[in-house]
C-alpha cells in the first residue's frame, strides 16, 4: 500500500514537472484585438453636452437601426524588439451622421520597443500625419485584481492619460513583451485588455498566436505629413479654434 501511494505521488510529481516545462512564454507572435464602442452611451453623452433636441432625436433613430456596440478589429505583431499595430478595414463602412474619431481606428503604429520610440500614421479626416516620437510615458499603478483574457491570467493596472482620461489595463507577464494595442505600453508584460470607462471604449485580445514573425513584416508606415507629438497637438489646436467647448474633447479623441 505504501509503495502504491509513493508510486502515485511520483507519477503526479513527474506530470506536474513536465507540464511546467511545457509552459511557453511567447516572445513573438500575433494578437487579434477587438475595439468595442458603446455608441448609445457616446451619442447620449454628446447630445447632453450639446443640449440639442436634434441629437436626442438622432439617438432615438440610431437605436432603431444600429446595435449598441460598434466592433472594430485590429492586429498586433510583436517580438522582443518591435511591434506593429494595424487596424483591419471593415467590410462595410458605417455612414452614420455621428462623426467622432474615437469611434474609428485611425492609427497604424510601429513601435521600437528597444529604443522606446514609435512611428504613427494617423488619419484625421482628410489629412494623414506621420508622427515620429518617443513612446507615450504612462504612470501605471498596479493592483491585485486578476482576470483571464484570451487564455492568459492578466493583472490590472490603472492610469490617467492626456491629463484626464482614466485607463484600466490588463497585462500578462506570461508574454514578456512590454507592448499592447494602440499606444498603450509600459507594463511588465503584454497588455491584452484596455478600458476607457468614461469614454465608453474597450480593446480586448480575442486570440494570441505564438509564432515567429519574420522581421520584414514589421514595416513602419511611411505616408503622411511628418511631425512629432508636440507639432501634431499644435496643428490640431490651430484647426479647432472655432470648435468652442468641444475642441478639447475632439483633441483627446485625435490623440488617443
Amino acid at each position: 500500500m505504501k509503495r502504491s501511494i509513493l508510486f502515485i505521488l511520483s507519477v503526479l510529481l513527474t506530470a506536474g514537472t513536465l507540464k511546467a516545462q511545457n509552459v511557453r512564454f511567447p516572445t513573438s507572435g500575433v494578437i487579434e484585438f477587438e475595439k468595442s464602442i458603446n455608441m448609445y452611451a457616446l451619442i447620449k453623452k454628446n447630445s447632453e453636452s450639446a443640449q440639442s433636441n436634434y441629437m436626442r432625436d438622432y439617438l432615438d433613430n440610431y437605436k432603431k437601426s444600429n446595435p449598441q456596440f460598434k466592433i472594430l478589429k485590429s492586429t498586433l505583431l510583436f517580438s522582443t524588439e518591435k511591434s506593429l499595430y494595424t487596424p483591419q478595414i471593415p467590410a462595410e463602412r458605417n455612414t452614420s451622421f455621428f462623426d467622432d474619431l474615437s469611434t474609428e481606428q485611425p492609427n497604424i503604429i510601429f513601435t521600437d520597443l528597444k529604443n522606446n520610440t514609435s512611428i504613427t500614421q494617423k488619419k484625421i479626416y482628410e489629412e494623414t500625419f506621420l508622427v515620429k516620437d518617443s513612446t507615450r510615458k504612462i504612470n501605471w499603478k498596479l493592483t491585485s485584481e486578476v482576470r483571464t483574457i484570451a487564455g492568459y491570467d492578466c493583472r490590472r493596472a490603472n492610469a490617467i492619460i492626456l491629463d484626464s482620461i482614466y485607463v484600466v489595463a490588463f497585462y500578462t507577464d506570461k508574454i514578456p513583451v512590454s507592448g499592447g494595442p494602440e499606444s498603450f505600453s509600459g507594463l511588465p508584460g503584454m497588455i491584452l485588455g484596455v478600458a476607457l470607462p468614461h469614454e465608453n471604449i474597450t480593446w480586448f485580445a480575442k486570440s494570441v498566436t505564438d509564432k515567429t514573425v519574420p522581421a520584414e513584416e514589421f514595416k513602419a508606415p511611411v505616408k503622411g505629413k511628418a511631425t512629432d507629438h508636440k507639432g501634431l497637438v499644435k496643428t490640431i489646436n490651430d484647426a479647432l479654434k472655432s470648435w468652442g467647448t468641444y475642441a478639447q474633447t475632439a483633441l483627446k479623441a485625435f490623440m488617443l
